[in-house]
């Protein structure tokens, strides 16, 4: 058996680029947000959640891209039409 194939850092990270800008964009939004003289106090936990989805998306992202070179590496099966021979 052969290994499945790898998929390129660049290609996994233009594909999480998007989802990267949002995440950054909110952990700022958090901070700012945050009452002043508590800016950490008062954004840790929402960056602290942010944080643990974004984390989430990057993972299940990796496995998936991994996952889709594996099957595109395999060629196509083919069709059934129901028929049945009776090999004689």
């Amino acid at each position: 058996m052969s290994a499945a194939p790898k998929v390129s850092s660049e290609a996994y990270v233009q594909g999480m680029k998007e989802a990267m800008e949002k995440y950054l964009a909110s952990v700022m939004e958090a901070v700012n947000q945050a009452p002043d003289g508590s800016w950490v106090a008062g954004s840790e936990e929402q960056v602290r959640d942010l944080s643990a989805e974004f984390r989430r998306q990057a993972f299940e992202q990796a496995v998936q891209m991994r996952v889709n070179a594996a099957e595109a590496a395999f060629p196509p099966s083919t069709q059934f039409d129901g028929r049945q021979t009776s090999g004689k």
